[in-house]
């Protein structure tokens, strides 16, 4: 990192201790000399469709305020920030992805009051390690971010004074302070305001059906790049498949979804393994849970188990094609109209039963699987499915009517990952299934004509697997 510590004494806003001091001629000669030049920023492709899903939400709350910030910068460790990323709602309205911007709709109108790039009148441009250009880039004028997103804006600065007054306003809390403590709260108000921005993204439209697509492409290329390397998945362990995932997602993409999930042998038994710190070994499954978030941040979210072998033993193959009979049980019954846990209902019918077979539960499938049971879940443990947008686990904030209590419409998108897992130290399972955990998840489209999978093009079937392994190694 630039700068060595000095002895300065306190630091300036947007500087640290450790920064050279910058004396009165530096700081005069810097502002002069300095062309100008403009962002070629495009047409954005969401334009239009942010103007209608703010117009749908100005028609919900007819003569009210409603602020929804963007975010700020969250410290990683004391002086260096996490890159940022922009609050859901924030972008799904305006498809604005620059830190601090708050969009504010009232009356019809919509203004997104950002932080344009700096001025050279001031010494931000080149002291700023937050905001100046010639720390972290060049922002867009607020022209170029009006001219690109087809919204109103403003100057970032002029926020306290629009949010004055007596207006009725609902704001999304807990996203900026600063914004927060401009507003007094309403506590019911601004929960049922979340509550209506995660709904509005249940249904998708073709724009965000397009994006969810490509983010699965470019998920399918991250999962064919691990394969391809296997030889040194071996001799690195779970790094090298996170690694290698990242860098695909990050040149096709914006980011990671989510923390990759790279689970050898029985890490594949805790749901949420992100250390990925462990070995790969011969004779064992490997679970990849890995998605690709897309330049305008839809996120994919698939899961493989694969033999690290290339080939399924006996058991596992067994196993395995359990788990799999269930996941389509679960994808057949996403259709119009079915309850969001129907897939659930279906891929669980078949474990339990599955499970009755192996002779592991304690009574029959048909009393396990009763809600006054549910016995069988010590080895399924989770929900199969969620509902995946530009949010992994998307509409987080929707009423339950809304969502898991409710209907499947189409143009909704939602997982389907049922899983088996089998601990290490379940003394209930045979001593050779312990340590083995297996989950398949896929991303499905609820349509008029039955589910559409966006990530069909990873292999499920287990000798397309294991086929599907060995050509990527040989190339």
């Amino acid at each position: 990192m630039i700068g060595e510590p000095t002895d300065e004494g306190e630091k300036e806003a947007g500087t640290e201790t450790h920064d050279q001091p910058v004396p009165a001629a530096y700081a005069a000669f810097m502002r002069t000399g300095w062309g100008d030049r403009e962002l070629d920023l495009p047409t954005h492709p969401v334009a239009s469709y942010a103007a209608a899903r703010r117009q749908r939400l100005t028609e919900m709350f007819p003569g009210e305020r409603l602020v929804i910030p963007a975010g700020s910068f969250k410290v990683r460790s004391n002086d260096t920030d996490y890159r940022f990323r922009p609050e859901t709602a924030h972008t799904y309205l305006c498809g604005n992805q620059t830190s601090d911007a708050v969009l504010v709709i009232e009356d019809g109108e919509s203004v997104l009051y950002a932080r344009p790039r700096s001025s050279r009148d001031t010494d931000e441009f080149f002291r700023d390690r937050q905001y100046g250009e010639l720390w972290v880039g060049r922002r867009p004028s607020l022209a170029e971010i009006s001219a690109s997103l087809g919204v109103q804006t403003g100057h970032i600065d002029e926020l306290a004074d629009r949010l004055g007054g007596n207006s009725k306003t609902r704001t999304l809390r807990g996203v900026d302070a600063r914004v927060d403590a401009l507003v007094s709260p309403d506590t019911a108000r601004d929960d049922d305001f979340a509550r209506v921005l995660s709904e509005l993204r249940l249904v998708k439209d073709d724009w965000e059906l397009g994006e969810l697509q490509e983010a699965c492409d470019i998920t399918t290329l991250g999962f064919e790049d691990s394969a391809r390397e296997w030889d040194r998945v071996l001799e690195y362990g779970e790094r090298w498949l996170e690694g290698t995932f990242f860098r695909r997602a990050r040149a096709m993409g914006n980011d990671l979804g989510y923390d990759s999930i790279v689970a050898g042998g029985s890490h594949a038994t805790t749901l949420h393994w992100i250390d990925n710190t462990g070995p790969v070994e011969p004779g064992t499954l490997i679970l990849l849970d890995m998605g690709t978030e897309g330049r305008n941040l839809y996120t994919a979210d698939v899961t493989r188990t694969l033999p690290v072998s290339g080939t399924f033993t006996p058991l596992q193959r067994d196993l395995y094609t359990l788990v799999l009979t269930a996941q389509q049980a679960g994808i057949d019954a996403v259709e119009v109209g079915a309850a969001f846990h129907d897939p659930h209902n279906a891929a669980m019918e078949v474990l339990a039963h599955g499970l009755a077979d192996l002779d592991l539960l304690p009574c029959s499938a048909e009393e396990a699987l009763s809600p006054d049971s549910k016995v069988y879940a010590r080895w399924t443990l989770h929900s199969t499915s969620h509902m995946l947008g530009m949010d992994v686990h998307d509409c987080g904030k929707a009423s339950r009517e809304a969502y898991v209590a409710g209907n499947l419409e189409a143009g909704m998108v939602l997982t389907v990952e049922p899983g088996l897992y089998f601990q290490s130290d379940d003394l209930l399972v045979p001593e050779e299934m312990r340590g083995i955990g297996i989950r398949i998840e896929d991303d499905i489209v609820v349509t008029d004509n039955g589910p559409q999978n966006l990530s069909v093009a990873l292999p499920r079937d287990p000798g397309e697997v294991e086929s599907w392994m060995a050509e990527l190694r040989e190339r």
